[in-house]
């Protein structure tokens, strides 16, 4: 009961963050000159269109409890995967291999991750599965490109469903052996790196000058300090949800956003490299799963691991 009012309160408080932001934005666009638009603040309030849809649809998730959360990951595993692999080089003598890591691999690893089986669900894909799929693929006997079609199909389990795996895993950490606290734990790791990201993209576009890598993403040195800034006064802020202290959750904010936001830039090489924009058009003008979750990808088997560390 503690934990439902405790998301009650912060599905308010999003609420309230969420309002004031869509205020600003639309004051934004208001000051730009008629039959003009500005792309930056379009682009915003787009992505805080986005929020309200994704925040409602979580805390929706995170009230009906810890199954309902692993089916959402789960899901979103299979949808991340379907896009990465549609840009990858295929032949039909992979076509075994990715009904296995489809239908076979990946609801296994969400059954050790449900199952708390953490020796299983640490290593399953970056070793057996890993394993495991070149051997299919080489016993169809096509040797066309075969080291980087086995390689795309490995990277994209290890990002669409090992590390997103991680984010349900948290519910496995059960701090001070209160199994709700780890639900407002999840919700707090995602909240941490989403507003990290929207901050980061409005200050590097608004002031931002310094470009951290200009061949692959317009993302500058000052919104990534905004958005780490913005990250860790929301998980000082956020405190009271977890199990650390105020300093520590803001630390643990910071290395999420920070973590989430190289991600952010990996896979931004990643598109440069298949010549696309993004990855769906699932999300009007926000692109697919992949898009909305670049950052949760890299920054969630950080998060999981330090908070093991921590809370051992």
């Amino acid at each position: 009961m503690e934990t439902t009012t405790n998301i009650l309160y912060l599905f308010g408080g999003v609420v309230a963050v969420l309002s004031a932001l869509t205020v600003v934005g639309e004051a934004l666009r208001g000051r730009v000159a008629p039959g003009r638009s500005n792309p930056v603040v379009q682009t915003f309030l787009t992505r805080l269109m986005s929020w309200w849809i994704m925040v409602i649809l979580f805390t929706i998730t995170a009230l009906l409890g810890p199954i309902a959360l692993m089916l959402l990951f789960a899901f979103a595993s299979f949808a991340a995967l379907r896009e990465f692999l549609t840009f990858t080089d295929k032949r039909q003598a992979d076509h075994l291999s990715l009904a296995l890591a489809f239908f076979v691999i990946l609801p296994l690893q969400y059954v050790f991750v449900g199952f708390d089986l953490t020796g299983l669900f640490t290593v399953f894909i970056p070793v057996y599965a890993f394993l495991l799929l070149p051997i299919v693929s080489a016993l169809r006997g096509d040797h066309n490109r075969f080291l980087a079609r086995v390689a795309e199909t490995q990277w994209a389990l290890m990002i669409c469903v090992y590390c997103i795996s991680h984010v349900p895993a948290l519910l496995n950490t059960k701090p001070e052996g209160d199994s709700g606290q780890t639900v407002l734990l999840i919700v707090f790791f995602v909240m941490v790196v989403q507003i990290g990201d929207l901050m980061e993209y409005f200050a590097g576009r608004r002031f931002g000058r310094r470009q951290i890598a200009p061949t692959l993403s317009p993302k500058t040195l000052e919104g990534m300090v905004t958005g780490i800034a913005c990250a860790a006064a929301t998980g000082a802020i956020l405190s009271w949800i977890t199990p650390f202290g105020i300093g520590a959750a803001a630390a643990m904010a910071a290395l999420a956003s920070v973590t989430g936001m190289f991600g952010n830039l990996v896979f931004a090489a990643i598109k440069r490299d298949k010549g696309v924009k993004d990855w769906s058009h699932l999300i009007p003008g926000q692109g697919g799963f992949l898009d909305q979750l670049d950052s949760v990808i890299f920054a969630a088997p950080v998060f999981y691991h330090v908070t093991l560390l921590m809370s051992g």
